[in-house]
C-alpha cells in the first residue's frame, strides 16, 4: 500500500473513531484527540498529488507535411523527363491514320477506355480496347522474358514484338437488329478471334454499362471459338481482314495504346503534383 492510501485510512479511520462511542467491561470512553486528527490531515495533505489539468495536445495545423517538398520536386523531376522525351503534338503515325478517312478514334483524356470505329457498308463496327489491359499484358511479357533469362535461354528473334491486348470487336447494322461481338487478342500477327457472340437486342451487345453487363452473363452468346469448324473459323478471319481488322490495324494499335498510356501518365503527375502542393 502506498504511503498516500496509508494516510487517507489513518484520516478515515480517526474520523470512524471520533463518531463512536462505545463502551467495553465498563472501560472509558476512547476518543481519537483532536491534535492526532489534525497531525493525520496535515501528513494527508503533505501526500497529496496537486491537481494537474487533463493531458492534452492540440494537433498543429499544417498546410504540408514534411515530406510534400520532396515529392513534389520528383514528381517535377519525372514531369521534366517524360516532357523532354515526349514528341511535341500528335505524333504523325495518327494523323496519318485518322487522313485516310477509314477509322475514326473515340478518345477522352482520363478515361481509360479506346474505340475505333469505321462504317463498311451498312455495318458500324466499334473495336474497344484498355490500356490497363495493355499495361497488365506488357508485365507479364517482362516477368516471362526474365524467366527465360534466368533459365539461361536465348531471345528468339521471331518471338512476337508486341504485347497483346484484348479487343472487343462489336458489329451492328443499321436495317438489322442485333448485335454480332467478336472477342479477340491483338498480337503483332493480327487478330486472333478468341469467341464470337450474338445478341437479339443490340443495346445488350453495345452498351458498356453495369446493367447491360449482368444482362449479357445470363445470355448465351455462343460456343468458344476453337469448337467451331475449322473452316467456319477460317470465314470468320476472312470477315475480320476484309473489314481492316488485319495485322496493320493490329501493329497501329499497338502504337496508339503506349502513346495513350504516356500521354495519360503525364496527365496522372500533373494533377498529383498539382495537388501536392496546394
Amino acid at each position: 500500500m502506498s504511503a498516500l492510501r496509508t494516510v487517507r485510512s489513518l484520516a478515515a479511520a480517526s474520523s470512524r473513531t471520533l463518531a463512536q462511542r462505545s463502551v467495553i467491561g465498563g472501560a472509558q470512553r476512547s476518543v481519537l484527540s483532536c491534535s492526532t486528527l489534525a497531525r493525520a490531515l496535515q501528513c494527508q495533505k503533505q501526500w497529496a498529488v496537486p491537481a494537474v489539468r487533463a493531458f492534452s495536445i492540440s494537433a498543429r495545423t499544417q498546410k504540408e507535411g514534411a515530406s510534400d517538398v520532396s515529392l513534389s520536386q520528383k514528381l517535377q523531376e519525372e514531369l521534366n523527363y517524360e516532357r523532354g522525351s515526349a514528341q511535341a503534338g500528335q505524333p504523325e503515325f495518327i494523323k496519318d491514320f485518322v487522313n485516310q478517312g477509314v477509322w475514326t478514334i473515340d478518345d477522352t483524356l482520363g478515361n481509360d477506355e479506346v474505340a475505333f470505329v469505321r462504317k463498311f457498308g451498312n455495318e458500324t463496327i466499334r473495336l474497344l480496347f484498355s490500356i490497363s489491359d495493355l499495361n497488365a499484358s506488357e508485365s507479364d511479357r517482362e516477368f516471362e522474358m526474365e524467366q527465360r533469362v534466368e533459365a539461361g535461354e536465348e531471345a528468339d528473334p521471331e518471338q512476337q514484338t508486341i504485347s497483346p491486348c484484348r479487343v472487343q470487336v462489336i458489329v451492328t447494322k443499321s436495317d438489322t437488329p442485333g448485335s454480332m461481338n467478336i472477342d479477340t487478342m491483338c498480337q503483332d500477327v493480327g487478330f486472333l478471334i478468341e469467341h464470337v457472340g450474338f445478341f437479339n437486342d443490340a443495346l445488350i451487345g453495345t452498351e458498356v454499362t453495369a446493367e447491360m453487363d449482368w444482362k449479357r452473363r445470363g445470355l448465351y452468346s455462343g460456343p468458344s471459338f476453337d469448337h467451331l469448324d475449322p473452316e467456319v473459323q477460317e470465314e470468320f478471319e476472312k470477315f475480320l481482314d476484309e473489314r481492316g481488322i488485319n495485322e496493320a490495324l493490329a501493329i497501329f494499335l499497338h502504337d496508339y495504346a503506349e502513346y495513350k498510356e504516356q500521354t495519360e501518365y503525364v496527365s496522372w503527375i500533373e494533377k498529383v503534383q498539382k495537388f501536392v502542393e496546394n
